[in-house]
């Protein structure tokens, strides 16, 4: 038999995951707080708008958050993050997406929760020990033991993108977001061609002083935002009719084509790049296009969008209404005539709204809302920030202080995230990917088994006999390349239970260090930059618009780098 039957199951009760099941946990809850888009904030108050300056800011810091929390995990909190700054400050995504996916899975190395492979380390020494003489029994790694070469290999990725970043990232073409789709889909749907813009008041312009109705009825545009001084007016109860314009107010507006460039230069606005302000507030996760059907037994039967103040009451705001097979919108009339034309049961009516507006209108009978497949907005618990870094806290201070397992520290702190409110239970289930928990609880016996039935050990001899003249950086190397060629093809982890084994009885035949050669291997399975086959690079690939040449390319020399720099490192400080 390959293994006998209380090893088969043993990876389900395994330290390795119920670690990784608790880092999930712990990070959903992190991420539940709003934490990130605090981070964001910051980024953008001290990156400035320069490429050279905001990669490092971007990379350094989802590598730290990286450092303790699954890989992956970090990298989709940070893509909204990098959407938004990269809407503000005009540049493209594929110029920010790679550096900071490939930071997230250099800050995996920094600590030994940072990654999975380097959570099943541990678990799996102490599984290789009892086939080990006394001799040979290896130790296990400290949390932090890893931290100068994780540091290293971080710091190595940062200064590769800031310095050759544009010579290797690809100059993708920045492809339409859904704001700009959505308005193109009036278009080609009604025939109707608006377009979104962001513009300043500027001092001499003839709008001071005159009120929001009065231009919009005039100069057929339609202001669907609006910022005075620090306020941002926007949806429900925000921009009245009777607002009037001040110099410096910046303002959002919709409108046709032509009309809006006679509207932009005759009131002497100044038009900005791209949306430095309401980038976030205008996206496709915050607004968009939505269809709404005025249903017989609706109160707005015979009243028109004046009469119910619709932008101001409902959030909406009315660019068209599709009646009778005909599309009534402003072209050959004035916008004002839109809005004053009373409503008709079977009325659809065009709109440009916020999600949260849209999603508050769902319960009212006076709308039926026919645009469902929209962004939710989630329930961010701010109020619960503290507890939740406080058992995060918590959950690390009883890995560096304490004696008590990983699996257990952790646990505690996910715990807490329950207890304190912070996720329901629902929440914290399903921030676990089981496919991961099962994939890892069911390689730990295959790892086994190739430890105990010899396999391992046969393959050594043959690698020994190919490498073995080879100086010992050499063969650490060879290790190093060996493992980031298998987590190319496999799982990170697989790759690791598969390779630790082997890398320990090389490590024997050459009476070097076996707890070394097992790091290495842990380390090199995040080497994973030269296709998308590890889960953060096929989460940006889509929305920075790769393609495998692009990863080749640019994850080619970083894989490379990675080597170097690993193997310097240790040597370098003398890990034993």
């Amino acid at each position: 038999e390959l293994t006998d039957p209380q090893h088969l199951f043993a990876g389900f009760s395994s330290n390795a995951v119920i670690s990784i099941i608790a880092v999930m946990i712990i990070g959903a809850g992190l991420d539940k707080t709003g934490l990130m888009s605090r981070v964001a904030t910051f980024i953008l108050s001290i990156g400035g708008r320069s490429e050279k300056s905001i990669i490092p800011i971007i990379s350094g810091t989802v590598g730290f958050i990286s450092s303790f929390m699954q890989n992956v995990g970090a990298a989709a909190l940070f893509l909204p993050v990098v959407s938004r700054i990269s809407s503000r400050t005009g540049i493209a995504m594929s110029h920010l997406l790679m550096p900071m996916g490939f930071c997230a899975i250099l800050g995996g190395t920094v600590t030994m929760i940072g990654s999975s492979p380097l959570i099943l380390l541990n678990d799996l020494i102490l599984t290789t020990n009892k086939s080990l003489p006394a001799e040979h029994q290896m130790h296990a790694w400290a949390l932090f033991s890893v931290t100068p070469v994780g540091l290293c290999l971080l710091a190595t990725g940062i200064l590769y993108f800031v310095l050759a970043g544009k010579y290797v990232l690809p100059a993708v073409p920045e492809r339409l977001d859904r704001r700009e789709n959505t308005l193109q889909y009036l278009k080609r749907t009604y025939g109707i061609e608006f377009d979104l813009r962001e513009v300043e008041v500027a001092r001499d312009s003839p709008l001071l002083g005159r009120k929001l109705l009065e231009v919009e009825t005039r100069d057929n545009i339609r202001v669907i935002a609006m910022k005075d001084g620090t306020q941002i007016r926007a949806g429900v109860d925000s921009l009245d009719r009777d607002l009037e314009f001040r110099e410096g107010q910046v303002l959002g507006i919709v409108g046709l084509p032509s009309r809006e460039s006679d509207f932009i230069e005759q009131a002497r606005l100044h038009s900005h790049k791209g949306m430095p302000v309401f980038g976030d507030l205008l996206s496709d996760k915050q607004s968009g296009i939505a269809e709404i059907v005025i249903p017989a037994r609706s109160s707005l039967v015979g009243k028109s969008a004046i009469d119910v103040w619709m932008r101001k009451r409902y959030g909406i705001s009315l660019m068209g209404i599709l009646r009778n097979g005909k599309v009534l919108y402003a072209e050959d009339e004035d916008v004002s005539e839109i809005r004053a034309i009373p409503f008709q049961a079977g009325d659809l009516i065009l709109v440009y709204t916020t999600w949260q507006a849209l999603e508050r209108l769902e319960p009212n009978r006076d709308f039926l809302i026919v645009t469902t497949e929209y962004p939710r907005q989630e329930e961010v618990r701010t109020h619960k920030l503290y507890w939740a870094l406080g058992f995060f806290t918590f959950a690390l201070a009883l890995v560096l202080f304490t004696d008590v397992r990983l699996s257990i520290a952790l646990l505690a702190g996910a715990i807490g995230m329950v207890l304190s409110g912070v996720l329901s239970m629902e929440e914290a289930y399903e921030a676990v990917s089981w496919k991961t928990v099962f994939l890892l609880a069911s390689l730990i016996p295959l790892g086994y088994a190739v430890q105990h039935t010899g396999t391992a050990r046969w393959i050594a001899d043959g690698v020994l006999a190919v490498v073995g003249h080879f100086p010992l950086w050499g063969i650490e190397a060879a290790l190093a390349l060996l493992a980031t060629a298998f987590t190319l093809v496999m799982s990170n982890v697989g790759a690791t239970v598969l390779l630790v084994p082997l890398a320990v009885n090389i490590a024997i035949g050459l009476e070097a260090n076996p707890s070394l050669f097992a790091l290495i291997v842990a380390l090199s399975t995040s080497n994973s930059f030269i296709l998308p086959t590890h889960q953060v690079n096929a989460l940006i690939m889509g929305p920075a618009g790769y393609r495998v040449p692009d990863f080749m390319r640019a994850g080619g020399i970083m894989s490379l780098l990675f080597i170097a720099v690993l193997i310097l490192v240790l040597n370098l400080l003398g890990y034993q």
